[in-house]
């Protein structure tokens, strides 16, 4: 994944052969918490969503590599390093690995190997693959470069309506579709910065399908 400052990316990965990632309610949390952790220090969250074996993050990146404290040389110093967004990406999955190792719910890798990150709103060209159906692209758009941002924002929260998990979009506990619908107030999105990229909100449009 090659991320650069100030443009919009869709971040998404699946269980290895689709199994399922999140087994309870704790595991959906957990994970929350360590996108918080890992993603938070370097980009802006515009939209999310946790599926049972998928997650889909939409994200616009502040920073591309940040300075890290580690373990404490001595009691008044502490080592630190550079850490980039691609290399978090990787802990926040490992770690949660682990975790659902050590709970016995799975053995070996819980992820597809690679995550996959793409630029939606880089000039070099854009190419939205989440948007392909089984019967073909289904995208007829003037601009690109402007209405891209709003297609992914809907589509991420309309995952577990086309999933057949749920009737509408703030139905489901774990996406951000119920903090753009003033439903509660979650600490991921940044509902400001949403507004400057992404023309409509709404987020029971209903217009998009899945196909992860």
């Amino acid at each position: 994944m090659q991320f650069e400052k100030f443009h919009i990316y869709h971040i998404y990965n699946q269980g290895n052969n689709r199994q399922k990632i999140f087994f309870n309610r704790e595991n959906y949390l957990f994970f929350l918490w360590k996108i918080q952790t890992y993603i938070l220090p370097f980009a802006d969250i515009l939209a999310w969503c946790l599926m049972p074996n998928h997650f889909h993050l939409m994200v616009v990146v502040n920073e591309t590599e940040i300075v890290c404290e580690t373990h404490p040389m001595t009691p008044s110093h502490r080592m630190s390093k550079k850490r980039s967004l691609n290399n978090s990406i990787a802990i926040m999955l490992r770690s949660y690995t682990r975790a659902i190792q050590k709970q016995g719910l799975i053995k070996g890798s819980l992820f597809r190997q690679k995550t996959k990150a793409e630029c939606i709103t880089c000039t070099d060209g854009i190419t939205p693959s989440f948007y392909n159906t089984h019967s073909g692209t289904q995208i007829n758009i003037v601009n690109p470069e402007q209405q891209y941002p709003e297609l992914c924002f809907h589509y991420i929260h309309q995952n577990p309506v086309k999933a057949g998990l749920v009737k509408t979009t703030t139905d489901w506990e774990f996406s951000s579709a119920r903090d753009y619908m003033n439903l509660r107030k979650g600490k991921l999105v940044n509902k400001e910065v949403a507004k400057q990229y992404i023309i409509n909100t709404n987020s029971s449009d209903n217009s998009e399908s899945s196909d992860e």
